[in-house]
């Protein structure tokens, strides 16, 4: 048992004796292995080394050869442009060299040329003393003299040539315009309305006088108070004068007197009566009236407030000429040539006929009646083209072709004859005044104005003024007239130049 056991022992011995020696074998064999692994690696690690120190060395050679060939032609550009600056230095020296040269040059110029100025300047000196010596005038003479002469002949030429282009303009345009003109008068064909301002009324027999008057007074200052006119009682047979700075209300006052003359019952009361059923007769002929010039300058749209001041206008005369029927006129004309010419013929119209409109409010507002005219069409919104017309028909420049159509045709409608009538004092001084604005011209010998002054004939020295002189004398004395006279319609100026040569047969 105990060798059993014995043997068991030892061969458990032996067992683990061989188990070590195999596995020291083992693992001497796996270090081997693994030295030669590792030795391998190293070994390829060095010839990678190796390898990747000969492509560094190859990468830094081309690197500096490169480097190397870009500085040699770097080297290369910055001898060029040495090169090329030392060439340009040398043209700028040269150049340098060439301007001292002219301008040494230059100076010695204007050094001869001072020199000859200097000789010219006495030259010339000495002329003139010589000149002055022979024509016996100074400089300054001589120089006013011919730029005297200069301008003489200057206006001359310059009046001969306004002469020519005025006429080859004129040769046409007043063809057309009197074409147009003579066609809108002849299409119009109006009559002339030419009545009187003062109001008589006429009175049955002269007893109608004191009872006009009344007792003590009280009927004529009832009458006058009720109506704000005068009633002036003279010795005039069978009538009695009405005055007041107001048509309508003359023309009130006239219907009352003349409706209490036919009833015959005259005192306070009734005459009161009598004013207001008159103010409402004359209310009711002024609005038949305007509508009546309305209707027949075909105007249309207009407020009613313009049309019944239309018809305040049928009380109105100016120059013996009734304002309300000259209005109607300058809207027809004016429509007509504006058909003729294309521009706006509404326009026209509504400007003719507004055109005056303003004088029937002149009794109550201060101011020009073509300003309160514009007023008046502007409060009721009439278009600017008509207050334009309105505001323009009196001026000199007007700012549309309607207002300039407006101003002709209030010329025509004032211009015909027979249309206005004037005082024979105030006639008589218009005409001194054309004669005495025409003879204030030098070279005058004669003026007279005819036509009843709407024409004035100047008959001129010839030896004072040529035929270029006299058409811009003509000029002068119509500039004169426009700005310092007053006159209706136009005035034609002629100047007469002529020369008479007398023989007498011996």
């Amino acid at each position: 048992m105990g060798l059993i056991l014995g043997a068991a022992l030892a061969g458990l011995g032996t067992g683990a004796a061989l188990g070590y020696l195999l596995r020291a074998l083992l693992a001497s064999r796996g270090l081997k292995g693994a030295e030669q692994k590792a030795a391998g690696i190293l070994r390829e690690a060095e010839e990678q080394k190796k390898a990747m120190a000969l492509e560094a060395k190859e990468e830094a050679l081309r690197i500096r050869v490169g480097a190397e060939n870009e500085l040699k032609e770097r080297r290369r550009e910055v001898q060029r442009l040495e090169s090329r600056l030392a060439n340009r230095d040398q043209a700028l020296d040269k150049r340098q060299e060439g301007l001292d040269r002219k301008e040494h040059a230059l100076a010695e110029r204007e050094q001869e040329i001072a020199r000859t100025q200097e000789q010219v300047e006495k030259l010339a000196a000495d002329q003139q003393r010589q000149l002055e010596a022979v024509a016996n005038l100074s400089m300054a003479e001589a120089r006013t003299q011919i730029m005297a002469r200069a301008e003489a002949d200057m206006k001359h030429e310059l009046g001969r040539r306004y002469q020519e282009i005025e006429q080859e303009f004129k040769q046409d345009a007043d063809q057309k315009a009197r074409k147009i003109v003579t066609l809108a008068i002849q299409r119009l064909a109006s009559d002339v309305v030419s009545e009187t301002t003062t109001s008589v009324v006429p009175l049955p027999s002269d007893d109608m006088k004191g009872r006009l008057i009344g007792r003590e007074g009280r009927n004529i200052r009832a009458l006058e108070a009720a109506t704000g006119v005068d009633l002036i009682i003279d010795d005039t047979p069978e009538a009695v004068t009405l005055s007041c700075f107001d048509p309508v209300r003359r023309e009130v006052a006239r219907l009352a007197v003349t409706k209490l003359i036919t009833d015959g019952r005259i005192h306070p009361a009734r005459i009161e009566e009598m004013v207001v059923k008159a103010q409402k007769e004359v209310e009711e002929i002024i609005r038949q009236e305007g509508e009546k010039a309305v209707f027949e300058a075909g105007v249309q749209g207009l407020n009613p407030e313009l049309v019944r001041l239309l018809g305040r206008l049928k009380f109105r005369y100016s120059y013996g000429e009734n304002v309300l029927k000259h209005c109607v006129e300058v809207s027809l004309l004016a429509g007509m040539m504006a058909a003729e010419i294309g521009a706006n013929i509404q326009v026209a119209k509504a400007g003719g006929l507004l055109h005056d409109i303003g004088k029937a409010l002149t009794h109550e507002v201060e101011g020009p009646h073509a300003e309160i005219g514009a007023d008046v069409a502007r409060r009721y919104g009439l278009p600017n083209e008509v207050l334009q017309a309105i505001m323009e028909h009196h001026d000199e420049e007007m700012g549309s072709v309607e207002a300039f159509l407006v101003v002709a045709a209030d010329a025509i409608s004032a211009a015909r004859p027979g249309a206005r009538k004037d005082t024979l004092e105030h006639y008589v001084k218009r005409l001194e005044a054309l004669e005495q604005a025409a003879s204030s011209f030098p070279g005058v010998e004669k003026c007279f104005a005819i036509h009843a002054g709407r024409e004035v004939r100047i008959i001129v020295k010839p030896e004072d003024v040529d035929d270029v002189a006299a058409a811009t004398l003509a000029r002068d004395i119509v500039k004169k007239i426009q700005e310092n006279l007053v006159y209706p319609g136009q005035i034609k100026v002629t100047v007469i130049r002529e020369t008479r040569a007398v023989e007498y047969a011996k």
